[in-house]
């Protein structure tokens, strides 16, 4: 069973299922975070949705790219959970899957190239308290703690 996390899902809502990837990116005493602004507003691991006939690990690539600008390495699935959202950037109610790696950040190579993001670098203590997401503190604290 996949733990959930945030809200619970409302009553014959019906939701949309969307896979995703997210990193938790260490380097020197600190995580590569993404702090996404309009219309969230809120620190969060980078990643995002698995596009359709996408590969997983091809898609956090990907989107680590896009919403921070750097490249990664060594790759490894800690787990995953499920969130019950409303997008408002979709216009749609999402049951999100939620995949977690683990993943060496390697460099910069420019800004980021999704709207909206910038990339922050903060100590695992700070992040646990600045992410938005409860799952993705979660799988933060069962790192540092």
């Amino acid at each position: 069973m996949i733990r959930r996390y945030g809200d619970t899902p409302v009553s014959g809502q019906r939701y949309q299922h969307r896979p995703g990837v997210y990193a938790i990116l260490p380097l020197n005493g600190k995580l590569l975070l993404t702090y996404q602004g309009d219309p969230h507003f809120e620190f969060q691991l980078p990643g995002g949705g698995i596009d359709p006939g996408e590969h997983p690990l091809t898609a956090l690539h990907r989107e680590v790219f896009e919403e921070t600008g750097w490249r990664i390495a060594s790759p490894r699935k800690l787990g995953a959970f499920r969130r019950f959202v409303f997008m408002p950037e979709y216009e749609m109610w999402a049951e999100k899957l939620c995949h977690i790696y683990l993943a060496r950040p390697v460099r910069p190579h420019g800004p980021p190239h999704e709207e909206g993001h910038i990339p922050v670098w903060m100590n695992p203590h700070e992040a646990l308290a600045a992410l938005y997401n409860d799952g993705d503190a979660a799988f933060v604290a069962g790192l540092i703690d």
